[in-house]
């Protein structure tokens, strides 16, 4: 006898709102409770402050970002936390839809085993690992993938149906999601297959193609933030993209091209840490039923093959030509895609079983899919006790003296975490933090200079001679490589002997020594003083960040491993001069963080 449509369609609703609320929920316990590695705390602050994020300035997540930060209960950085998670665990409801629609179309025909197949593709993704990090701190991929889940679906429903308001509201999403992620990029190449395969005649998808031209640009229109902001000169104002040029290198991802497609052995690299990953993303058992699936569907649905290969294939193409450490996020919709080849291979599986027991063999086995991988990457994802980005940035601003000068290359790790502390949370902003590398960014000097006119204004010299080397350098223009970084020492070296007395310089051990000539880095806990001095200059006082132990993941035994190693030089520093109570101190110390 067949089921009801309305029956089934209240258990789909049933299903995408259990899929919905219990990742939340793992999500939000698993959640860093502060500002966490790499980007969040510049997020985080762009949010609040209504500013303009690095490239390519996601103006969508930023608004949403705003409207989360002003809701009521909790301080910012831990709403900015639950918006990410609100938005990874909304993705996996769709994630189950997109299932149900290559699967079978048509819902009159789906049964039990259908929803056990969807659901089991959909929590192997909310719970394998890279997916699973996106929701438990602030970054901009979570929105993303929500919105890869709505444009995925509507693309879907309009290719099965032909409905004209599927093709409208797939547009629009597509053109809004390139406001959050220009990698929203890598989804032409499936739904322009899809578009061509199933629009009939080639010049009726055509003419169809320039009417929907207008709701994506719609959605696209959202990317005018950027300019009308960036002229108000907010204080977080990445790039400046006020003007066309601007806007056009800020959206472009220019300032980070110099990382894409670098050399064949980058891309090999990259290419083998991805199939090193794949299996770990989900744990084995339902990587092998996601396999199944893939040759499944070879054999079986050639549309939906190419559909989804297409998907993989753009994704893996592009992410192994970039060539970044931190890269595992750039490879989600090809998890995604894993993900939805895995209800091919469950009923393949299921469909072994005899037809009275299939229902209950199904849905074992879906509980299964879900709970092996929510088990396995617990440990390997969870934050919800992970303060040491916000210990150490604290640690450093804390210690030092009023108007002192920092300059580092620890983006990760103090920079972008100090962005959320010293400008949403106000500790500290007398302290001024210069990235070394943003220095190579002509935007960098307008918005140090509208925070810190006296620094600036003591180097303008310098200044004004490096903008001319790098406006060639920005433009295209041919320079002379031993000029630009010569006035690029200059300019450091300006900051460092105009500030040295009056404010006090301090660097991160990664600052390379020829930015400092005629100094003595001398270690002073976790930074290092810069001065032309010999005496002896006592340790800065602070709070010891707690190492974190319990936590293993790159980021945190890198920190370790730079604290460890400041304390150690601290501590021959006070051998050196006979202090054998303060470098056995500081011994200890490095200890504790190795």
């Amino acid at each position: 006898m067949t089921e009801p449509v309305n029956h089934i369609a209240r258990r789909e609703r049933l299903l995408a709102s259990l899929l919905g609320l219990v990742p939340f929920a793992v999500y939000r316990a698993a959640a860093l409770p502060s500002v966490g590695y790499i980007d969040s705390g510049e997020l985080s602050a762009v949010a609040v402050q209504l500013g303009i994020a690095h490239p390519t300035g996601y103006p969508l997540f930023t608004l949403l970002g705003r409207i989360a930060s002003m809701l009521p209960g909790g301080e910012k950085i831990v709403l900015l936390n639950t918006m990410s998670a609100f938005f990874a665990a909304a993705a996996v409801p769709l994630v189950f839809f997109i299932a149900l629609e290559l699967l079978e179309p048509l819902r009159e025909r789906r049964t039990a085993v259908h929803h056990a197949g969807a659901f089991s593709g959909a929590t192997a993704l909310a719970f394998s690992q890279t997916f699973w990090r996106q929701g438990i701190g602030v970054e901009v991929y979570s929105l993303h993938l929500a919105l890869l889940g709505g444009v995925l679906l509507s693309l879907l429903r309009a290719a099965g149906t032909g409905a004209a308001r599927y093709w409208i509201l797939s547009a629009f999403l597509l053109g809004l999601s390139f406001t959050n992620h220009m990698t929203t990029l890598l989804l032409l190449p499936a739904a322009a297959y899809l578009f061509f395969v199933t629009g009939g005649p080639f010049r009726e998808s055509l003419r169809r193609l320039v009417v929907l031209g207008a709701p994506f640009a719609a959605g696209l229109s959202l990317y005018l933030y950027l300019p009308l902001r960036a002229a108000s000169h907010p204080p977080l104002n990445w790039g400046n993209p006020s003007a066309w040029e601007q806007l056009l290198w800020h959206v472009s991802g220019k300032q980070f091209r110099v990382w894409m497609f670098t050399s064949t052995e980058s891309a090999r690299r990259q290419f083998e840490y991805f199939v090193q990953r794949l299996p770990e993303e989900f744990a084995l058992v339902p990587f092998l039923i996601a396999a199944v699936g893939l040759f499944v569907v070879l054999f079986s649905d050639r549309r939906t093959f190419v559909f989804l290969a297409l998907l993989f294939a753009a994704c893996v193409g592009y992410s192994v030509n970039y060539d970044i450490h931190d890269i595992d996020s750039y490879f989600l919709l090809a998890f995604v895609a894993t993900a939805l080849f895995l209800p091919f291979g469950f009923l393949f599986i299921v469909r072994r079983f005899p037809s009275h027991r299939a229902t209950i063999a199904a849905w074992t086995i879906a509980v299964t899919i879900a709970g092996i991988p929510l088990w396995q990457n617990w440990g390997e994802v969870e934050q919800h006790e992970q303060r040491l980005p916000e210990e150490y940035t604290r640690s450093i601003l804390e210690s030092l003296p009023p108007g002192a000068v920092v300059l580092s290359y620890q983006w990760d790790y103090f920079v972008a975490p100090s962005y959320y502390l010293q400008r949403v949370r106000s500790l500290r902003p007398d302290v001024v933090v210069l990235d070394k590398e943003l220095f190579r960014r002509s935007w960098y000097f307008e918005q140090l200079k509208r925070q810190h006119p006296e620094v600036m204004q003591a180097s303008m010299r310098e200044i004004d001679a490096f903008l001319a080397e790098l406006s060639k350098f920005e433009h295209g223009l041919p320079y002379a490589y031993e000029q630009i970084e010569g006035r690029y020492t200059d300019l450091l070296l300006s900051f460092v002997e105009k500030n040295s007395e009056k404010r006090g310089v301090f660097v991160t051990n990664e600052i390379e020594p020829q930015y400092f000539r005629g100094f003595q880095k001398v270690p002073v806990g976790i930074l290092y003083k810069l001065t032309k001095k010999s005496d002896f200059i006592p340790p800065l006082h602070s709070a010891v960040p707690a190492p974190s132990e319990r936590y293993r993941d790159t980021y945190s035994a890198n920190l370790r491993r730079i604290i460890a190693t400041a304390f150690q030089h601290r501590s021959e520093y006070d051998r050196y001069f006979r202090n054998d109570t303060l470098s056995a101190h500081f011994s200890a110390l490095s200890q504790r963080f190795q």
